[in-house]
């Protein structure tokens, strides 16, 4: 019997001497399958590009939207392993989507590159240093990447990632001004 439950056809061919050769098993439903064009990776990332897949929340430390000129300023965000499930080619196709890199803008002309979403204090990961006071724009994109599967089969990597832009934030740099305490 067949997965689906129909019968299954069985298929050999046999010498004049009683040798079988070429034998195979064959059901409905494989015929069906063969039948349907490939899902391929490109199709795949075509949907992926098309799935609205969610921007990272910029978490900056301290709070408040306020840093100091010449302190390390903590970032990092919470961006976890996403699935989606789509029909392509009338087949139903499994994504798995991770965070693959993460690009902060500290808003100040510099940016950076990374494999980690960073942490919160006290494990400082991501930091940035401003030089001087002022407004800054900070945000952080984050490039995702994926694997799929079609219907029950292996799981195979798409060929090639999506980024989404993250929202910017206002962070105010300022000085601090040492102040003598009597006591």
């Amino acid at each position: 019997m067949c997965d689906d439950g129909t019968a299954m056809t069985l298929t050999w061919f046999q010498t004049t001497s009683g040798e079988v050769f070429n034998q195979h098993t064959n059901c409905p439903a494989d015929a069906v399958a063969a039948a349907l064009p490939a899902v391929t990776p490109g199709l795949v990332l075509r949907a992926l590009r098309r799935i609205p897949l969610p921007a990272s929340e910029l978490v900056v430390q301290p709070p408040g939207g306020r840093t100091l000129v010449n302190f390390e300023t903590n970032f990092y965000t919470e961006r976890g392993e996403l699935t989606r499930v789509v029909r392509l080619l009338g087949r139903r196709v499994e994504l798995r989507i991770w965070p693959e890199t993460f690009t902060w803008r500290y808003g100040d002309g510099s940016s950076e590159r990374t494999s980690s979403a960073g942490s919160p204090y006290p494990d400082l990961e991501i930091t940035h240093r401003y030089l001087a006071k002022g407004r800054v724009a900070v945000s952080v994109d984050t490039t995702y990447a994926a694997d799929f599967r079609v219907g029950a089969g292996g799981w195979r990597h798409v060929d090639g990632t999506v980024t989404i832009p993250g929202h910017a934030e206002s962070l105010r740099v300022v000085t601090a001004r040492p102040v003598l305490i009597g006591g």
